[in-house]
């Protein structure tokens, strides 16, 4: 091969590599443009519970994981009746209270109303009952809520959200009860039900990174000598120490900052409001799965408990007529 044969090849891959680095760095820079000016939105999504816990949403300890990422603690309900028949619908509510007229920091750093979201862990064989299952008078209570199995093979788990919390301070599940005659799998007696519910926009997102929703602090220790803001990015804090290089804290739209140009912070202190006014609760109760049987022949016993003690009246009345007859005679 020539000489300038090998330059011409040389040129023709240089060109190539210098076009395929032009195009990795246009994609990461448009990836982290859309990131800057369309940011997630932590608003009670409780599908996101399965991207941090495929298997289930409740651990070991008994914490659901919607706490990983709602960090406030909130009051939840759940309300079920104390027992069921097999093959029955009845409803199960979870119950999320809060103050309407609160205002969350939204993702871009404005104002809205708060969501809410639900998880409700039933028993094995339990499920959200078929549309043509659910009574009229029920249907009613559910219209426009879409309830979502936490897995294939998981039915009994339930999650829904996000909702208008103005409008869903209390979620009605449809629950299909099982037929231990029909499904070997279950039988009859007392089982746990177990309920989560958030109200607002979550303080971590399932990465591990903070959301605009939470307390900023102070990466390092030293004086403020700038702050300076930006749109879609927020306040940029700069922070010089004299034993080491100025650190920048990064403050997104939405948060009131406590600090100003001057000012002496120390590492961990914190520079920002704390703008959350949702949180999470969970809550546990049980319920009976109860054999119509079971409850017939209890019905009977009760009868029979009765009439024995009607029979033993009559019969002291009796024998009180008796005895009365003797002393007169």
């Amino acid at each position: 091969m020539s000489k300038n044969a090998l330059w011409t090849t040389w040129g023709r891959i240089g060109k190539a590599i210098a076009k395929t680095l032009a195009v990795a760095i246009a994609a990461v820079a448009l990836l982290l443009v859309s990131d800057i000016t369309h940011p997630q939105a932590a608003a009670a999504y409780p599908f996101w519970a399965q991207e941090t816990a495929p298997e289930t949403p409740r651990e070991a300890t008994g914490r659901i994981v919607c706490a990983n990422c709602h960090l406030g603690a909130k009051p939840t309900e759940v309300e079920v009746p104390q027992s069921v028949l097999p093959d029955t619908v009845f409803e199960a509510v979870v119950k999320i209270p809060y103050d309407t007229s609160l205002q969350q920091v939204l993702a871009d750093g404005s104002k809205g109303g708060l969501n809410v979201g639900a998880v409700l862990m039933l028993p094995e064989g339990f499920k959200i009952a078929p549309s043509e299952r659910i009574p009229e008078e029920m249907k009613e209570e559910v219209e426009g809520l879409y309830f979502q199995p936490y897995s294939a093979d998981q039915e009994n788990i339930v999650i829904i959200g996000p909702l208008p919390g103005e409008q869903y301070q209390e979620l009605v599940f449809p629950v299909l009860s099982p037929d231990p005659t029909t499904d070997k799998s279950v039988h009859f007696g007392k089982y746990q039900i177990h309920a989560g519910g958030n109200r607002g926009r979550g303080q971590v997102y399932p990465a591990g990174n903070s959301s605009n929703n939470t307390v900023y602090n102070a990466s390092a220790a030293g004086t403020i000598t700038s702050i300076t803001y930006e749109e879609y990015v927020g306040s940029k804090i700069t922070i010089e120490s004299e034993y080491s290089d100025p650190v920048v804290d990064t403050v997104p739209p939405g948060l009131k900052l406590l600090v100003s140009e001057g000012d002496t912070v120390k590492k961990g202190q914190a520079i920002t409001n704390n703008p959350n006014v949702g949180g999470f609760g969970q809550a546990d109760t049980e319920i009976v799965l109860q054999s119509a049987n079971r409850v017939k022949w209890l019905m009977a016993f009760f009868a029979l408990v009765m009439l024995s003690q009607i029979m033993l009246v009559l019969k002291k009345k009796q024998i009180e007529k008796v005895q009365a007859a003797e002393m007169n005679f």
